[in-house]
């Protein structure tokens, strides 16, 4: 907070004494006067007139010698006072200004000291309310990350289960497949049997020398091996009204060999 200054300087120590000097002159100057006066007063009780008018005129000559020399010592200490006042009201002025300057700065950094903090309070304010939502964030990302785990074991568990049912499979396709080459190669040799692999992972079975009349004509039936491993008739021609009850025999004992005499017999039928 600003105060009013108080000027104990070089300047207000001197300018008090030259005012002090100046009344303790005028009052001498005063007296000076006043003793003339005194003596014009005394002269009025001399009867000579000429001693009267010689003291007269010459005591007028004293008077207005001193009253000359009063009013310059006078004049003179006025212009030394008035130019004492200039200097110290100069020096007061440097000085006001000086503090002024000092307190405007003081003013300007606490205004920029109460801006910075009304900031920091914004911010600190800003924070504290986003903190709850970022906790909250934080949480249901760790909710999600729990469930990607759990999702990512459950699917390491159905990989590997899938992987040991493709391991299963496999070897049960290689059995069946052996089976089917044992199959053909009997078929093949003995009852003119021909095995085709056709488009989709399917085979086509060929039989011929069904019909002793025509022993070209074509008696075929197309099967698959689904991807749970068991076989499945595609279609037949021509048709067998009891292949459905075939495929589930073969399903139920896997015996192929015994699969295709039962339809080769359903085709000679």
């Amino acid at each position: 907070m600003s105060t009013t200054p108080k000027f104990r300087g070089s300047g207000s120590r001197k300018n008090g004494s030259f005012i002090a000097s100046y009344f303790r002159f005028k009052q001498k100057q005063n007296r000076k006067i006043s003793r003339c006066d005194t003596l014009v007063t005394s002269m009025a009780c001399i009867k000579d007139q000429d001693v009267q008018q010689q003291f007269s005129n010459k005591l007028e000559e004293v008077r207005s010698k001193l009253l000359n020399q009063a009013i310059g010592e006078m004049i003179e200490m006025e212009e030394e006072l008035c130019q004492t006042h200039k200097q110290f009201f100069k020096s007061v002025k440097d000085t006001c200004l000086k503090k002024f300057k000092e307190d405007e700065t003081m003013f300007e950094t606490i205004q920029i000291y109460r801006n910075e903090l009304e900031h920091i309070s914004t911010l600190t304010k800003e924070k504290r309310d986003i903190i709850p939502e970022t906790l909250s964030e934080m949480e249901e990302k760790e909710t999600q990350k729990e469930n990607m785990i759990r999702n990512i074991n459950r699917l390491k568990e159905g990989l590997v289960k899938k992987k040991e049912l493709i391991i299963s499979q496999n070897k049960a396709n290689k059995a069946r497949l052996k089976n089917l080459n044992k199959a053909k190669l009997v078929f093949q040799e003995s009852l003119g049997l021909e095995i085709r692999k056709i488009h989709g992972e399917k085979l086509q079975f060929i039989f011929r020398n069904i019909n002793h009349k025509d022993p070209e004509i074509v008696y075929t039936f197309i099967l698959r091996i689904s991807e749970e491993g068991s076989y499945e008739v595609v279609s037949c021609d021509p048709p067998i009204e009891s292949m459905p009850h075939l495929e589930r025999k073969l399903q139920e004992t896997n015996n192929f060999s015994a699969f295709l005499a039962n339809v080769r017999k359903e085709f000679a039928s």
